[in-house]
C-alpha cells in the first residue's frame, strides 16, 4: 500500500514538473521575439547589422526612441487610437449589453429566430462588408472622420452572445426582486444585471479594445490624410520609403504601439482571468 502512494506521489510530482517545463518551454518561445523588439530598439546601428547577431547591446542607445518619435506625429497618432478606441468599445459594450438583454430576458415573438440569424451574422467576414461600408460613408461625407471609423463597426456579435448567457445564468429571483421593486428593463440592466456580469463584462471590454486598438486595415480604408491616422497605420507610414529608417527605429516606433496595451493587459489581467472562468459556464 505504501508502495502504491509512493509511485503516485512520484507520479503527480512527474506530471507537474512536466507542466511547468511545457509552460516555461512556452513562454520562451513566444517572449524571445518580444526581447528581440526591445533589445534591438536600444541598439546602435553597426550592432543590429552585426552577424551572427547579439542579443544586448553594449550601450543603449535611447535616442532611437526620440528619432522614432520624429520620424512621424506620433503624438496625433496616439490621440486618434485613444478616440476611436475608446468610443468604438463604449458603443460596442452599449449596444451589445443592450442585445444581450432583450435575447435573455424579454420574451418576444421569433426571438430564437433572430438570434439564431444575429449568430449567423460571426460567420461572415468583416472584409465582404469593406466596400458597402466604404460607399455608405462616402454618401454620408464620413470619410476621414472619427465616426467614419467608429460607427460601422458598434455592433458587436460575439458580446451581445458573451453577455446573453451570462445574464441567462443570473438566478431569476434577483431579476423578479427588481421587478418588485419597480425597475423597468433598463434599469435592471443598469443596476441587477450588468454589476453582476462584471469579470465577463471586463473581459469583452479588454477584448473589444485590443481588437480596435491594433485595427488596420479598416483605419487604413477610411482615412487619407495623415491627421487621421491611427497607431498601426503610422507605424506603416514609418515603414514605408517615406521615412529613411534602420530596424532599431522601426522597433522603437513599434514599441509606441504595444506600450499601452501592454499596461492595459497587466491591469486588467486579474479581472480577464476571472472573467474567463466565469464564461466557462452553460447558458
Amino acid at each position: 500500500m505504501r508502495n502504491k502512494v509512493h509511485i503516485a506521489v512520484k507520479q503527480k510530482v512527474a506530471t507537474r514538473l512536466f507542466t511547468h517545463l511545457t509552460l516555461l518551454i512556452a513562454s520562451i518561445i513566444i517572449g524571445l521575439p518580444f526581447l528581440w523588439m526591445v533589445t534591438t530598439s536600444v541598439k546602435s546601428p553597426a550592432e543590429v547589422a552585426m552577424f551572427p547577431p547579439i542579443w544586448w547591446p553594449k550601450v543603449f542607445r535611447w535616442d532611437n526612441f526620440s528619432r522614432a518619435w520624429s520620424l512621424a506625429p506620433f503624438g496625433r497618432f496616439y490621440i486618434n487610437s485613444i478616440i476611436t478606441a475608446g468610443t468604438g468599445v463604449f458603443l460596442e459594450v452599449s449596444i451589445a449589453g443592450l442585445s444581450a438583454y432583450a435575447f435573455a430576458r424579454i420574451r418576444f415573438k421569433y426571438s430564437g429566430f433572430f438570434f439564431m440569424l444575429m449568430l449567423a451574422a460571426m460567420m461572415i467576414p468583416s472584409q465582404i462588408a469593406l466596400i458597402p461600408n466604404y460607399v455608405t460613408l462616402k454618401y454620408l461625407r464620413w470619410i476621414n472622420t472619427y465616426q467614419g471609423i467608429v460607427i460601422p463597426h458598434v455592433s458587436s456579435v460575439f458580446g451581445a452572445f458573451l453577455l446573453r448567457q451570462y445574464f441567462l445564468t443570473i438566478p431569476s429571483s434577483l431579476y423578479d426582486a427588481a421587478e418588485i421593486d419597480g425597475l423597468g428593463h433598463f434599469r435592471t440592466l443598469l443596476y441587477v444585471a450588468l454589476p453582476l456580469s462584471r469579470p465577463v463584462l471586463g473581459t469583452l471590454v479588454l477584448y473589444l479594445f485590443l481588437a480596435k486598438w491594433n485595427s488596420y486595415l479598416w483605419p487604413l480604408v477610411v482615412t487619407n490624410t495623415q491627421n487621421m491616422r491611427t497607431l498601426p497605420v503610422g507605424l506603416a507610414m514609418v515603414r514605408s520609403a517615406e521615412y529613411s529608417i534602420g530596424p532599431e527605429h522601426l522597433m522603437a516606433a513599434s514599441l509606441f504601439v504595444l506600450a499601452p496595451v501592454l499596461v492595459v493587459y497587466f491591469i486588467a489581467q486579474r479581472q480577464l482571468i476571472e472573467g474567463i472562468a466565469a464564461g466557462a459556464v452553460k447558458g
